[in-house]
């Protein structure tokens, strides 16, 4: 399942770790007081857990605040490091961390040279 995301939205990283036991209300006041920006303008904020597995994405449609979470079976998650501060990635990134995937660097799968 992917997170419908229309052309132009900006999603964005929160570097570390966040408490998960957060809801909408306490990611939006985050995104607000921590990151100072506007949980209601349609971009999709992004969460990471502190043991790696598990990502919570807050977003705002134009008519209500959705959460989103997903956790790993297994693996960990590959965020940026809490120096980087609010880290902007497109949607084919989210698609890459979603599937547990390095988002930074994806393997393109080989590719022929020619037909036939």
């Amino acid at each position: 399942m992917t997170i419908p995301i229309p052309s132009g939205t900006r999603v964005l990283l929160a570097t570390g770790h966040t408490d998960m036991g957060k809801g909408f209300d306490g990611l939006a006041l985050l995104v607000q007081e921590t990151l100072k920006r506007d949980p209601h303008r349609r971009h999709l904020f992004v969460f990471r857990g502190k043991s790696g597995g598990l990502i919570k994405a807050l977003w705002h449609d134009g008519q209500g605040m959705c959460l989103f979470a997903k956790r790993l079976e297994r693996g960990r998650l590959i965020w940026p490091s809490p120096r980087d501060g609010t880290v902007a990635i497109t949607p084919a990134q989210l698609g890459y961390l979603l599937e547990g995937i390095d988002w930074r660097h994806p393997q393109h799968s080989w590719r022929p040279e020619a037909a036939g």
